[in-house]
C-alpha cells in the first residue's frame, strides 16, 4: 500500500510560497500544494522569542519522495532554518488518492 504524506513549510512573503508551490508541483514531487496565510507564528530565535507573520505551505506527496522534496524546498527557501515536518496521511477518499498517486513521480 502507498503511504501518503502531507509536508509543511512556511515562508515570510507570499511569493516565496508561490514559488515554493510552483517548483515542487512542476517538478511532481507535490501532487498539491495550498498555501495559507497570513499566520502567525511565535518561536525562539537567536536566544529571544520572534513573532512573524508567515504563509503555511501544505504539500500532498508519497513518502518515497520526502528526502526530494525536502532537497527541492531547501534549495529555494530564503530561512537559514526552513520549517519542513511531513505528517503521513492516515486515511483519505479512494479517489483522491488515486489521483495523487498518478500526479507525483511515478513509484
Amino acid at each position: 500500500m502507498t503511504e501518503f504524506i502531507q509536508v509543511f513549510t512556511t515562508t515570510e512573503k507570499i511569493g516565496d510560497a508561490e514559488i515554493i508551490s510552483k517548483e515542487v508541483v512542476e517538478k511532481r514531487l507535490a501532487a498539491c500544494v495550498q498555501v495559507i496565510g497570513p499566520i502567525k507564528s511565535t518561536y525562539w530565535w537567536k536566544e529571544k522569542v520572534e513573532q512573524t507573520e508567515e504563509w503555511l505551505c501544505i504539500m500532498k506527496s508519497r513518502k518515497d519522495l520526502y528526502e526530494a522534496l525536502e532537497k527541492a524546498i531547501k534549495s529555494i527557501h530564503p530561512y537559514e532554518v526552513p520549517e519542513i515536518v511531513a505528517v503521513p496521511i492516515v486515511s483519505g477518499s479512494q479517489s483522491y488518492l488515486e489521483w495523487l498517486e498518478q500526479e507525483v513521480i511515478p513509484g
